[in-house]
């Protein structure tokens, strides 16, 4: 029988599923939201509430997974990835990210900092972007104590954007499987768990589609280190350290 493992038909068939069960998360994602942002002091206390804010960042990762696998989809089973890269303000980039992430990281009793400046213009793919940080603050919420951050400068002629949290720090093997990730290696990736996988993957992706002079985006893992001070910022929380594991993407 002839192979039909690499078929377009089954690719459409493949991308339509995920379409769908998109969207059918999406709407619980946003009755989770709906729920959870209109409740009061008094809601807030009772016991059902941990489950539902519980819900919400698991329907937030199967949403963030689909969504990666779809833009996938297109790079692998179309002859051009649509790619939009144009210049756009940063402080615009931090307030999508912080929209998307409020409900659930107030559910969570999680503070969002963010430091960034406000003039900073810059040339990336916002859908890209916003969807990849989105990721890395909800898999921040994994493993912070109770603070995240996504500090956002321009350091040797590259925006870095930073997103940090102040928990124990990300496993060593995690971070390994980001550095095989963005040398191509995908052995260190276990896309079975889901642990690392899909999302590294994804995010160095769409890092190296970022070029400008001959230089690639990139990303990396790493634990207890922030922004440097030597790094242009606005405000005085570029030179602290949350002192957790930390996701960091660099564009040219």
């Amino acid at each position: 029988m002839e192979d039909q493992a690499g078929s377009p038909e089954l690719f459409l068939f493949l991308a339509s599923t995920a379409h769908d069960m998109k969207n059918s998360i999406s709407v619980l994602n946003g009755t989770l939201e709906n729920l959870l942002g209109n409740a009061d002091e008094n809601d807030a206390n009772h016991p059902a509430y941990p489950s539902l804010a519980q819900m919400l960042y698991q329907t937030k990762r199967l949403n963030d997974n689909l969504m990666q696998l779809l833009a996938l989809y297109k790079e692998v089973g179309k002859p051009t990835y649509p790619f939009d890269p144009h210049p756009q303000q940063v402080a615009d980039l931090v307030q999508q990210v912080s929209s998307q992430a409020k409900v659930l990281l107030a559910s969570r009793r999680i503070t969002l900092q963010t430091d960034f400046p406000a003039d900073l213009i810059w040339t990336y793919d916002e859908d890209l972007v916003i969807g990849m940080l989105v990721h890395a603050v909800n898999n921040a919420v994994r493993y912070t104590s109770d603070t995240i951050r996504l500090a956002i400068a321009e350091r040797d002629g590259y925006l870095e954007l930073r997103v940090e949290d102040n928990g124990a720090g990300f496993p060593q093997a995690l971070i390994d499987a980001g550095a095989s990730a963005m040398s191509g290696n995908t052995s260190g990736v276990n896309f079975l768990t889901n642990s690392s996988g899909l999302g590294l993957y994804f995010a160095c992706e769409v890092a190296k589609m970022h070029k400008h002079r001959q230089r690639s985006g990139s990303v990396r893992l790493e634990n207890g280190n922030a922004l440097s001070s030597n790094a242009v910022s606005s405000n005085a929380l570029s030179g602290a350290t949350l002192g957790g594991g930390c996701f960091v993407l660099r564009l040219p």
